[in-house]
């Protein structure tokens, strides 16, 4: 097939937002009619369904890309970007209508959550190259690789991660906000090393993040330092926080000054490796999406994905 160079690739995921994408999917193709956006589009169905799609897309000669959910359906449709080899991802026009539980890649570019004024904005194509993210990790004793868009987070941020991915019909943000208290104090700090640079941290981390962009978890800056074209990763780390500690400097989480307590750090970094000191693994999250455990590595791409912002 040959490319399709004004036609859209929809990457519609039908579940997110408790249901909503698929309750304002009519509304959303009257606009792109409006707009004069021809397109094809797949709904997604099932988890990995939307890095396939995406693939598929392009092989078919799409090169635009447009993704409609929330951040686990973004992360899934930049790693079908990243993992297709027809052409160089920079080359893919990509955009995000988001419609999930979780938003937060797009409060960095202040894309609005109004699909009826987003759109609009899609259709005239206005475009920056952003850095991405590649993190290595395993499970079952296997080494597996996936892209990452805006943060990574370990331990109790991924713990959460896990459970999270155990309930069955998805987290609303108010769950999730509600498994972060239940097992605070029952979480207990796991040992590890990360090293970055000439330097290698031991401590029983509470959390460990490194991000692309700078916002995660329902709106809290764990990477206030990140900036998304800058080359660099940002990287967030506690040198083993107390429940107690952890209460305190809660507040800080939203408002992007993190580091004025002693106890946590921030670097920019080309690379960051993760190893476990104790038995138990360390745990790994991407774009609120539980991957697996240590030993992790993580490395950045500059420039590399051509995205839509207002």
């Amino acid at each position: 097939m040959g490319v399709q160079s004004d036609k859209w690739f929809v990457v519609l995921n039908p579940v997110a937002g408790g249901g909503r994408a698929q309750r304002e999917w009519s509304n959303i193709k009257k606009l792109f009619q409006t707009h004069g956006m021809d397109y094809e589009v797949g709904k997604t169905e099932d988890k990995g369904h939307a890095i396939e799609l995406t693939k598929d897309a392009i092989k078919n000669g799409f090169r635009q890309i447009i993704a409609i959910g929330g951040d686990g359906t973004n992360n899934e449709a930049v790693n079908g970007i990243f993992m297709q080899d027809e052409v160089p991802p920079s080359e893919i026009i990509y955009a995000l209508i988001p419609i999930g539980t979780g938003n937060d890649w797009i409060k960095t570019y202040k894309i609005s959550k109004d699909y009826r004024r987003w759109i609009p904005l899609v259709a005239q194509k206005k475009t920056t190259l952003q850095d991405i993210g590649w993190a290595t990790y395993y499970v079952d004793g296997q080494q597996q690789k996936r892209y990452f868009v805006n943060v990574a987070g370990m331990a109790y941020d991924a713990f959460i991660g896990k459970k999270s991915a155990e309930r069955k019909g998805g987290v609303s943000k108010l769950v999730y906000l509600s498994l972060v208290v239940r097992y605070l104090f029952s979480y207990v700090n796991r040992k590890a090393a990360v090293l970055f640079e000439d330097k290698e941290v031991v401590a029983d981390f509470y959390s460990i993040n490194i991000g692309i962009c700078k916002y995660s978890g329902g709106g809290m800056q764990l990477v206030p330092h990140a900036i998304p074209n800058d080359g660099l990763l940002a990287l967030t780390y506690d040198t083993g926080l107390s429940k107690p500690e952890v209460l305190m400097i809660t507040p800080s989480l939203f408002t992007g000054n993190i580091d004025w307590y002693k106890k946590v750090k921030t670097h920019q970094v080309k690379h960051v490796r993760v190893e476990a000191r104790e038995e138990r693994p360390t745990y790994l999250e991407v774009d609120g999406e539980f991957l697996g455990e240590t030993p992790c590595e993580f490395h950045i791409i500059e420039n590399a994905l051509n995205v839509i912002i207002p």
